[in-house]
């Protein structure tokens, strides 16, 4: 059984394009598995901590080392690293704020890229100097954005600092099969909108059945 990891990273708790995709995601995975494991992270309306200079020195210590305070330092840090080892498939979503990922996504990030926890240091490639530690998993990054034209060689892919930088990020701990979804343009024409969403659930459902699914043991007959 595929153990699902939900995370959701919008301010809005109403009216969330992003959070209307992982209830799409959601609805279709338990519609098709028997007794899915589901679990869900709240960063949106969450407190998550920046990372500051005793969690720093705590993160590069041998653990043996560390003092309890230290130890106290890293314990968000150790659950929400906790949760993605355990994840076969992890799901993000996550609104384009001022071309980027809102500010508790960022956190969350810092508080997950540890050494030697998610990624180690490879001396021998200064060119790829990162080995991920989090292997055999799935990424799904449900995106929204205002405007449209963000995907490679469309008109606004130099401000495209959302989808490109979470799969850089998930590259580096390990994380290679990734998949986007986007809805675009919720700020503009009503109607090509309401396609772009339309298209989303649509593809969300498609990427379930085809890609995502234990087919053999735990679609509901």
């Amino acid at each position: 059984m595929k153990k699902v990891l939900v995370i959701n990273s919008s301010a809005r708790m109403l009216n969330s394009q992003s959070r209307k995709l992982t209830e799409i995601f959601v609805e279709h995975w338990k519609s098709i598995h028997v007794n899915p494991v589901i679990r869900f992270r709240e960063l949106g309306n969450a407190d998550v901590p920046h990372i500051n200079q005793g969690w720093i020195a705590a993160a590069f210590k041998p653990e043996a080392a560390r003092s309890e305070q230290e130890i106290q330092a890293l314990k968000t840090s150790d659950v929400y690293i906790s949760e993605l080892r355990e994840a076969d498939v992890i799901v993000i979503a996550a609104p384009m704020y001022n071309w980027s990922v809102p500010s508790a996504l960022k956190a969350y990030i810092d508080q997950i890229l540890r050494v030697n926890e998610t990624w180690k240091i490879n001396p021998a490639n200064q060119q790829n100097p990162y080995i991920g530690l989090l292997e055999n998993k799935t990424l799904l990054l449900l995106l929204t954005r205002g405007a449209q034209g963000y995907e490679k060689g469309e008109y606004n892919e130099h401000m495209n600092f959302q989808s490109t930088y979470l799969k850089t990020v998930f590259n580096i701990i390990g994380v290679s099969d990734i998949h986007v979804i986007a809805v675009n343009g919720a700020s503009f024409d009503g109607e090509k909108f309401q396609q772009s969403i339309d298209t989303s659930h649509q593809n969300i459902r498609n990427l379930i059945e085809t890609e995502l699914s234990d087919m053999l043991s735990n679609v509901a007959k």
